[in-house]
């Protein structure tokens, strides 16, 4: 136990500085804002308690909106995706399948399985971010280029990191 909070500790630590430090001064004219903070609460693992989701999904958004200078917004979206993560896990997972493994990731759980995961978790993360950062639904198209741009970037920084990082 010890272990993995100190494994999850670090996961934490490290993506919140990648993306503070690197992927924030990453905005290519505009349209492209890669957020791979979010694998975090990706790879948390399968049976964590609800409560305990919110709550790290919460300090996750919200260290990284204190290092971003925005108002809460990035604990918002990441509440959210935290939220949604167990009924998203139920909508592409049998029971059995989530038994079987501890945390979601390409080599637990397959590649096509975690890319319809990473998916359906970055879109609901994106929507929610872009949308309460306009608050409005005057630019509409413009607003949803931006997030079909960051969601593909996004997608495919989490695919590498899975490869690179999370090695067994």
């Amino acid at each position: 136990m010890i272990r993995d909070l100190l494994r999850y500790s670090l996961i934490f630590i490290a993506l919140v500085a990648v993306q503070v430090l690197i992927l924030n001064n990453i905005q290519l004219s505009g349209y492209i804002n890669p957020y791979l903070y979010i694998l975090f609460i990706m790879v948390l693992p399968l049976q964590i308690q609800g409560y305990l989701l919110l709550l790290l999904s919460f300090l996750l958004g919200l260290s990284v909106d204190m290092f971003s200078n925005t108002a809460g917004i990035h604990a918002s979206a990441s509440v959210f995706a935290g939220f949604l993560r167990p009924f998203i896990l139920n909508l592409i997972s049998s029971r059995e399948n989530l038994e079987k493994a501890e945390t979601p990731g390409i080599r637990s759980q397959g590649f096509v399985w975690f890319l319809k995961y990473t998916i359906i978790v970055v879109i609901v993360h994106h929507f929610w971010l872009f949308f309460a950062e306009s608050f409005t639904f005057v630019g509409f198209f413009h607003t949803l280029l931006r997030i079909i741009l960051s969601c593909i970037f996004t997608i495919i920084l989490i695919l590498t990191t899975q490869y690179i990082a999370f090695k067994n």
